[in-house]
């Protein structure tokens, strides 16, 4: 008797959940559980089987590397905040701004070094646009949907020193895994940037926006000469009561970026003939984390000549790399649950039952099925951890290109990510630049959709063609 059928009832549990309770990791959690309890159907059996899932993902040593890389990651920015180092960059770059278009350059090319994660991204751009908001005569609204077409969308892009990469690789290799492949998740994560259409086509559409199209909006502007708030007060990372340290910030930022390509190919140099075929053969976790881990190393000494107290280094590295706590959770039950659906025969169903869907309409409807799922739940990292094995058990079964598959999972993610209400980019930029949350993701909604929409068509004329 088939039984393979029984490998959806966790899916079944977690999206429905996810998208009512709108939190994503109660879902997971319940998921897991009932999961575990197909597997072992006692009292006590599914509980131990939970654990043994979970425990078993916390010991693998990609796994491993990846919670490492981001504890240590977010414990860095900890560090460059204490140190005053996103401080010194806003007030050096705000001194400098004069016009509309001095500042839409600024927020464009800051990306170079602010690449790492969207909150970064934020509060070194933002308090600098605040700052000049009246010089610019700019609308507040059309201020952040430029300042967030250039964070997650440009993070999702970059295969190397984000605080995402880590975790995109390793929703592959869950995936890969559960359908029996042996290939590398990284190559495959190269391959699929090209395909994460969502993210492209609202970069672009945001750079039109900004400098060929005068206004796309009908709501005044947002200047408010009665209310003079300080920029300083608008995130703790640039409060006034910091030293202003600009370095703090770049040096660490552009040692971390050069370590991180210079060890890769390092560790590929033997493998690959050329540039890039030794970038392709890293092992590209370990290079990133043993950057992290000098250039953590090296910035204490930094700050440490500046008189910073160890104390305090340590203390807000520790804070720093615990703001991600919630993410290492949410990471080790979506490989428990990869692991449960693999064990009940997920790939054996989705293979058996899903080969009357038109091919050229895999990759569209797996878009729209996730952007739906990650607007209702406003989280792109949990939208990719539950819909990837779904993504890439479609593409093998369905003869789809398994990078376009890829890059459609992760464009339905940002999708959400940029135009939900609930995502942590929505509420974190909203609340800097002093915007109704609604409101600003009421504005930011209709170019959106328009992304998405072109988003679906490039999926349905590119899996005809391939």
């Amino acid at each position: 008797m088939d039984t393979s059928w029984m490998s959806i009832i966790p899916f079944l549990i977690v999206i429905p959940v996810a998208m009512f309770t709108r939190q994503v990791l109660p879902g997971l959690v319940l998921g897991l559980l009932v999961g575990s309890y197909i597997i072992s159907p006692s009292i006590i059996g599914g509980v131990q089987e939970m654990l043994i899932y979970v425990i078993q993902a916390l010991i693998d040593e990609n796994n491993i590397k990846i919670i490492v890389f981001l504890y240590i990651f977010s414990g860095l920015i900890g560090m460059i905040k204490m140190t005053g180092g996103i401080k010194g960059f806003v007030e050096k770059s705000a001194e400098r701004i004069t016009s509309k278009k001095q500042a839409l350059f600024l927020t464009y090319i800051s990306t170079i070094g602010t690449f790492s994660a969207p909150t970064f991204r934020f509060v070194t751009i933002a308090p600098i646009m605040k700052a000049i908001l009246k010089k610019v005569k700019m609308s507040t609204k059309e201020l952040g949907f430029v300042i967030e077409t250039t964070a997650t969308p440009v993070i999702v892009l970059i295969p190397f020193a984000t605080a995402f990469v880590g975790y995109m690789i390793s929703v592959i290799q869950i995936s890969t895994e559960t359908m029996g492949m042996t290939i590398d998740p990284y190559t495959l994560f190269i391959q699929s940037i090209p395909f994460n259409f969502f993210a492209i086509v609202i970069i672009l559409l945001g750079i039109y926006l900004s400098f060929f199209h005068h206004s796309h909006t009908d709501a005044p502007m947002e200047v408010d000469d009665e209310k003079d708030d300080d920029w300083h007060d608008c995130h703790p990372a640039v409060h006034k009561d910091l030293p202003s340290k600009a370095w703090n910030l770049l040096i660490p930022i552009l040692l971390v970026i050069v370590l991180t390509l210079f060890l890769t190919w390092w560790d590929g140099r033997a493998a690959g003939q050329s540039l890039f075929e030794a970038f392709i053969r890293a092992d590209v976790l370990e290079a990133m984390v043993v950057a992290l881990l000098i250039t953590v190393f090296v910035s204490i000494i930094l700050y440490r000549v500046q008189r910073f107290k160890l104390s305090d280094l340590v203390n807000s590295f520790i804070v720093g790399g615990n703001d991600l706590m919630s993410v290492i959770v949410l990471l080790s039950i979506v490989w428990g649950l990869s692991s449960v659906t693999s064990d009940l025969g997920f790939s054996e169903f989705v293979t058996a039952h899903t080969d009357w869907i038109p091919q050229m309409f895999v990759t569209p409807l797996m878009f729209v099925f996730g952007a739906t799922i990650s607007y209702f739940i406003g989280s792109a990292w949990g939208t990719w951890g539950i819909l990837m094995p779904l993504g890439v058990s479609l593409a093998i079964s369905a003869d789809v290109s398994l990078p376009l598959m890829i890059g459609a999972v992760f464009a339905s993610g940002s999708f959400g990510a940029f135009a939900s209400p609930l995502s942590d980019d929505t509420n974190t930029l909203a609340n800097i630049l002093d915007l109704s949350t609604m409101d600003y993701a009421r504005f930011k909604l209709k170019p959106a959709l328009i992304a998405a929409a072109i988003t679906t068509i490039l999926y349905t004329g590119v899996t005809f063609i391939l």
